[in-house]
């Protein structure tokens, strides 16, 4: 398959990563034109029955593998291991998402690599870290979001605890790991050496918590649940209007100035317990109310343009079949489309990234392989006969 030359086009990434934190990670290599290389069990062992991600066919699984070859290769068998290290000794890049301890124990951890291949970049994702107490645990999103404190802050105040509607920790260990490929990378370029670059679940969503994570290490505060308004920013939040609700950005002196004229509500402004950050935030639920009754007296895109016009930030609340009918998410090309060999024309979600020297294609340039797919043009391409590959096969070993 042809096309134009991507930044990343030059590195080759053998992928071992299943479920989704990993796959998130080479995603980001492999759209930017990376040579990836999916590695999987061979049909007769492989184990993939849904899971995490759903079928190989499903919205998901179709979401996470585009732009990659697939091949096959049982890493339990020697051969099947030796394959691997002749694909490592030329190879820039390995993501996986093991368990920590699985590497170890097939023997592709990264000080076995980078014995045949000391320009290897290693990439590891685990639930809780490489080591320390709970190093060998399994880790899933929804228990790091727990551990991680964000399920704390999430939802409305004496509701309980509320997870966050995406796999948010998956997700951002995924895009971590990948900006931590892309810098040892760099780093290579100087030193002329690989390195282990590796996070977990738990560090990058207490990373993710920025600010809230802030209160409490410099001024021991705990953050609470604040709902849908903004935890400091007042006031910022969701309003009730008179067909459904919107988002409202209002905070800061300047900008509270503007909103206030631009509802009509002087007495807002005028009245001195909100005339300061410290009163509207001690008086938020009193103020929240009396901008709701206002809010509540026009439908939603009168306030949208009203406000906007006025340059004070306000948004609708839209479900996800709104979001991609949207005409500023059409115009950014948010549903891309991809040519499967099975399923035909289909739309999945491209890169937030856009590069103006090097653009990524319109369309996505290979929709996620069937298993095995590209298991002989692989082999191949690393120096196997096809009599070699017959005697793979025909052992188990792809």
């Amino acid at each position: 398959m042809t096309q134009n030359r991507l930044p990343l086009s030059r590195f080759t990434v053998l992928d071992l990563t299943a479920h989704r934190a990993g796959p998130t990670a080479v995603r980001q290599l492999a759209d930017w034109g990376a040579n990836v290389i999916k590695i999987e069990a061979p049909s007769a062992i492989n184990k993939d029955k849904g899971g995490l991600t759903g079928s190989r066919h499903g919205f998901d699984f179709q979401n996470l593998h585009r732009n990659k070859r697939s091949l096959t290769l049982n890493l339990k068998d020697p051969e099947g291991k030796a394959i691997f290290m002749k694909l490592a000794e030329k190879a820039d890049v390995i993501v996986e998402n093991m368990r920590s301890a699985v590497k170890y124990r097939l023997g592709i951890d990264y000080d076995e690599v980078k014995k045949v291949n000391p320009r290897i970049i290693y990439g590891s994702i685990a639930g809780f870290g490489q080591d320390g107490p709970y190093g060998k645990r399994p880790g899933v999103d929804q228990i790091a979001q727990g551990m991680g404190g964000l399920m704390s802050i999430t939802g409305i105040p004496g509701q309980g605890p509320v997870r966050v509607g995406i796999p948010i920790c998956d997700l951002t260990s995924g895009m971590f790991l990948a900006q931590g490929i892309l810098i040892a990378l760099l780093d290579r370029e100087v030193t002329g050496k690989g390195q282990w670059v590796h996070t977990s679940l738990l560090e990058s969503i207490i990373q993710m918590l920025d600010f809230q994570a802030s209160r409490w290490t410099m001024g021991h505060e705990v953050a609470p649940q604040a709902g849908n308004n903004h935890p400091t920013s007042i006031p910022t939040g969701v309003y009730p209007t008179a067909d459904g609700h919107i988002n409202i950005a209002a905070s800061g002196a300047e900008l509270y100035k503007r909103f206030c004229k631009a509802i009509g509500a002087n007495e807002l402004l005028e009245n001195p317990e909100y005339q300061s950050f410290e009163g509207r935030s001690k008086n938020r639920d009193e103020l929240n109310e009396k901008i709701a009754n206002i809010t509540k007296t026009r439908k939603s895109q009168e306030w949208i343009d009203m406000l906007n016009e006025a340059g004070v930030p306000c948004g609708p609340i839209y479900s996800i079949d709104q979001v991609f009918a949207d005409p500023q998410v059409k115009h950014l090309k948010m549903a891309q489309p991809a040519k499967h060999a099975t399923l035909g024309e289909i739309n999945i979600v491209r890169q937030a990234v856009n590069l103006t020297g090097t653009p990524a294609p319109d369309r996505i340039a290979r929709a996620t392989p069937e298993l095995g797919e590209h298991t002989d043009e692989v082999l191949q391409d690393a120096g196997y006969d096809d009599a070699a590959i017959k005697a793979f096969r025909d052992a188990g070993v792809i």
